[in-house]
C-alpha cells in the first residue's frame, strides 16, 4: 500500500465524514441562530428554550436524511472492504 493510496483513503473518508455531518449541523446552526434571534429580542434567557429545538430538529433531519445517510456510509464501506484485496496485493 503506497502513500498515495493512504491518502486516497484519508481524503475519501473526510468527505464522507463531511457529507454526513453536514445536514446535522447546518440545521442546528440555523435553528440555534432562529432561536437565539427570539431570545435576544424577547430577552428570555432559558436554557431549555435552544435545546429542546435543536434536539427536535435534529430528530427530525434523522428521520428524514437517516435512510440516505445509511446509505452513503454502507456504501462507503463496501467500497473499502472490496479494495482490501487489491490494497494486500500491492504490498
Amino acid at each position: 500500500m503506497t502513500e498515495q493510496t493512504v491518502v486516497h483513503i484519508a481524503v475519501q473518508a473526510l468527505i464522507i465524514t463531511l457529507k454526513l455531518a453536514l445536514p446535522i449541523l447546518g440545521v442546528s446552526m440555523a435553528v440555534g441562530l432562529v432561536i437565539s434571534l427570539f431570545q435576544s429580542v424577547t430577552q428570555i434567557q432559558e436554557f431549555t428554550l435552544t435545546f429542546v429545538p435543536k434536539l427536535a430538529a435534529i430528530v427530525l433531519v434523522f428521520v428524514i436524511a437517516g435512510p440516505w445517510m445509511l446509505h452513503t456510509f454502507v456504501g462507503y464501506t463496501d467500497q473499502l472492504f472490496r479494495q482490501i484485496p487489491q490494497l494486500l496485493s500491492q504490498g
